[in-house]
């Protein structure tokens, strides 16, 4: 077991002490991913530094753009992105009941499906049913080429790849069904397609081509990335998790409450279960390091204790859970809803968030200081 002093922090924001890593894990989600966006401001202003960003789907757009520019730029390339892609639904400042803006809501949602979103996505001309078989315009409903075009415009591909922040996301082979993480720790060149991919979801959006094969929506799978980030774990970690579909929730009362909540179970990967299991694998382990350590010398030099030893080994981890609950006018099609005003609300919503975090944050930082893995969610809304 390390000492006391290797275990102490080696930097600290004024809300927290910080460890060797702190990671930010982005989940898919369409357009609440804007409540990602306002988590990345509000851990900016609490001068939280980031050394490794994991996303899928818009989770890994974020991270893209976090990834690729330097701290001064980050959040002026988001506030781009998102103002971009919600300008076609512009906040008109009119105040709507809940009855009425869920109407409005539903009503923008519709918008976005008829004509697509401004530097993201399009519709084709011709539906995928007339088009040639084989071809892109064969496998989806829209066009995701405006993407690429937006990508290369906020982000730095030669940061993101050779700067101090690890980028990774996730993205599925069509054919093979393989899923696989992108990841500038390990050597991969990431640039555009490789974001598009881990957000091409069908048959919304088509596949994207990388070295000969075509890649779908990491999401189909996976759509959280913590378990990437807990397995190439190297040093003390202090991750925040940021989930756009919550795993609990109250049971339905109408067919919207119905088309709502099987997307979050769907999509939420079983966030609290996944994250549970964790915790608890590595009490379990914490707990075998303990017998192992009792063991006389003679038994600690037998082979098998020794491997056993080896799989007991870990660094702690303090994994806060920050997920976005819905608002109750927010039905099914929340994740497609990308009107300026629902944008903003999500982002207020991502610092209201960490703010409450950090204001309960002293939990969070006597588990760093005294090494242990722990999980916290700490906000009440």
């Amino acid at each position: 077991m390390a000492d006391a002093d290797s275990r102490k922090p080696r930097r600290r924001s004024p809300a927290l002490p910080l460890p060797d890593t702190v990671a930010l894990v982005l989940q898919g989600g369409g357009a609440l991913g804007s409540y990602q966006a306002g988590v990345i401001e509000a851990l900016d202003h609490a001068q939280i530094e980031i050394d490794w960003v994991a996303g899928i789907s818009i989770g890994a757009v974020n991270a893209a753009i976090l990834a690729g520019n330097p701290p001064e730029r980050r959040l002026e390339r988001l506030r781009t992105f998102w103002d971009t892609v919600s300008a076609s639904l512009p906040d008109l400042g009119v105040p709507l009941g809940d009855g009425m803006r869920e109407l409005v809501h539903e009503w923008s949602a519709s918008m976005v499906a008829v004509q697509g979103v401004p530097g993201f996505f399009t519709p084709r001309f011709v539906p995928p049913a007339f088009a040639v078989p084989g071809t892109m315009e064969a496998l989806s409903f829209y066009d995701s080429s405006p993407l690429r075009k937006t990508l290369d415009t906020l982000v730095d591909w030669d940061l993101l790849n050779n700067g101090p922040v690890r980028l990774s996301v996730g993205a599925v082979d069509i054919e093979s069904g393989n899923f696989r993480y992108f990841d500038t720790h390990v050597g991969d060149r990431i640039d555009a397609r490789h974001i598009m991919a881990s957000g091409a979801l069908p048959p919304g959006l088509p596949p994207i081509e990388i070295d000969g094969a075509l890649w779908w929506d990491g999401g189909l799978v996976s759509n959280t990335p913590l378990t990437h980030v807990l397995d190439n774990q190297e040093a003390t970690m202090l991750v925040f998790q940021v989930d756009l579909f919550p795993a609990q929730a109250e049971r339905p009362r109408t067919i919207m409450d119905v088309l709502a909540r099987e997307k979050e179970i769907r999509y939420s990967s079983r966030t609290r279960a996944i994250s549970d299991e964790r915790i608890r694998r590595r009490r379990d382990r914490e707990l075998a390091r303990k017998v192992l350590a009792k063991l006389p010398p003679e038994l600690q030099a037998d082979p098998d204790v020794q491997e056993l030893t080896r799989r007991a080994a870990e660094k702690p981890v303090s994994l806060v859970q920050l997920i976005y609950r819905a608002n109750r006018w927010e039905g099914g099609s929340r994740d497609f809803e990308f009107s300026r005003r629902t944008m903003h609300e999500h982002w207020q919503a991502g610092l209201a968030d960490v703010a409450e975090t950090m204001a309960n944050a002293r939990l969070i930082a006597q588990d760093i200081i005294e090494g242990k893995t722990a999980a916290f969610d700490l906000t009440q809304r």
